[in-house]
């Protein structure tokens, strides 16, 4: 049994059955996994993969439980490779981080900035994609953290941990009649068409449950997942804007105007995942703590060892 093997097996596994786009994932030919995936097979005595003909059509029992040792093993190895890194030098390697373009945008700068003058060795790696995305990459070890405000329960692997609240502000061409009412209401919100973020990204849920439990129906007209793309639809005026308040600057985004909406909107909460069992290297402790000042590493150590 080798260590490639079980990787074959696992990225087999996580790509819908298919050993091509495996074969693709791993720079590796799709005679070669193939091969691979059976011998190993062979040499257990059991089937990992149902079959019919040469294609894949699912996975055996005894199969579902080899690949979830297969992630355990393969874990441990990463694991083994961090250490040995860290006990060669604590201030060279790579720390990837899965988030979103608002997290990316507005609040991670501060951190990164930090980070990067602390360890200037270390290679920093973003990748950006939609909450249930960066869970996944999180998840399944292809990045070390992910960051987003949804989508990182749905993975039963990941340790999760508060890092902020945040609320919502109102964006509004110059001169517009919301400027002049005195408290900001959701049924004054509710009389003009609305830009917003798709569902499942930025608190979109939370922000529309507040409008039904006050039984309005919001005319959303327009919605995208980046709130610079949202901004500049509201100064074409197609209508008024709600986005993180952090998404913001009355300098750079002036003329556009920003009334503070936050008595309207329970707050949401920006999570960080954390795969579970994983070794975490002195300086991926280090950014964590630049992020969000309470996550310290006796804290995270705990979250991710249950």
């Amino acid at each position: 049994m080798k260590i490639q093997q079980l990787k074959y097996v696992r990225e087999v596994a996580r790509r819908g059955l298919s050993i091509s786009a495996a074969a693709n994932a791993l720079f590796a030919s799709q005679p070669g996994v193939s091969n691979q995936v059976q011998q190993l097979e062979e040499e257990l005595g059991l089937q990992i993969f149902e079959r019919h003909g040469k294609r894949l059509t699912g996975i055996t029992p005894v199969g579902k439980s080899v690949i979830a040792m297969a992630e355990r093993v393969l874990q441990d190895v990463d694991n083994i490779r961090q250490l040995a890194a860290d006990s060669r030098s604590e201030q060279t390697g790579t720390l990837s981080i899965g988030t979103t373009h608002t997290q990316a945008r507005y609040a991670l700068p501060p951190a990164i900035k930090t980070f990067s003058k602390q360890y200037p060795h270390v290679h920093l790696n973003m990748v950006q994609g939609t909450p249930p995305e960066v869970a996944e990459m999180a998840a399944t070890g292809q990045v070390d953290i992910a960051i987003a405000t949804e989508g990182l329960s749905q993975f039963e692997q990941l340790a999760i941990l508060p890092c902020y609240e945040w609320n919502r502000c109102v964006v509004v061409p110059p001169e517009h009649p919301l400027l002049d009412v005195g408290k900001l209401t959701l049924e004054a919100i509710a009389d003009y068409p609305i830009l917003t973020y798709v569902m499942g990204f930025t608190g979109r849920a939370q922000q529309d449950q507040s409008f039904l439990e006050r039984g309005l129906h919001p005319n959303v007209v327009f919605t995208a997942t980046d709130a610079d793309v949202i901004k500049t639809y509201v100064e074409l005026e197609l209508g008024i804007g709600i986005i993180a308040s952090m998404a913001f600057d009355p300098v750079k985004d002036a003329p556009l105007k920003a009334i503070d909406a936050s008595h309207l909107f329970n707050p949401s909460v920006t999570h960080m995942g954390i795969r579970k069992g994983s070794y975490l290297r002195g300086y991926m402790y280090a950014f964590i703590e630049y992020f969000a000042a309470h996550l310290d590493k006796a804290t995270v150590e705990r979250a991710i060892d249950q």
